[in-house]
């Protein structure tokens, strides 16, 4: 059960705390418009420092940063009292790093993996919609984006094997 709180407006004094800041993609969550724009965009940092990684090592860091999200996500949603506050970012970033893995080493593909992502995450189709409102805590901040990466996934999959794209699959 999740511990109710008085409700705060995030602040950037709260970035001086690191799991506040890694919750709030390092301050892209706390930008004015389209906070999970800018959440997803600061996925691209992580990606490039995981970009020549084998499958096993991009795979581990990002079971790590699945993980830490959980626990940062829970950790600011009950400083902030709220349970899946907009400026709560990290979960955007680890979302995109999983569509970014199945995803070829090109630029355009990158740019409609964002694109792709980024529909899904807002749109919330069955079942992430009911992801979203039905699991509590920071798995439930996590876990309607990583669904929602699946959906890019399985989209983008099936955008290539239409254009008949071998390379991707």
């Amino acid at each position: 059960m999740q511990v109710k709180t008085e409700k705060k407006q995030p602040s950037v004094r709260m970035l001086q705390n690191p799991l506040h800041a890694f919750s709030f993609g390092f301050g892209s969550g706390l930008l004015p418009w389209a906070p999970g724009t800018w959440g997803t965009l600061a996925a691209l940092p992580f990606f490039y420092f995981m970009l020549d990684l084998n499958m096993q090592g991009y795979l581990l860091i990002l079971l790590a940063l699945t993980l830490f999200s959980v626990y940062t996500c829970k950790y600011t949603s009950d400083s902030l009292g709220v349970h899946d506050h907009s400026s709560i970012v990290c979960d955007e970033v680890v979302g995109y790093l999983l569509v970014l893995f199945f995803m070829p080493h090109e630029v355009l593909w990158w740019l409609l993996a964002f694109i792709a992502f980024r529909f899904f995450d807002i749109l919330k189709p069955w079942p992430i919609n009911w992801l979203d409102k039905n699991i509590q805590g920071g798995t439930g901040i996590v876990i309607d984006d990583i669904a929602a990466a699946l959906y890019a996934i399985l989209f983008l999959y099936a955008f290539a094997a239409l254009l008949q794209y071998n390379y991707i699959i």
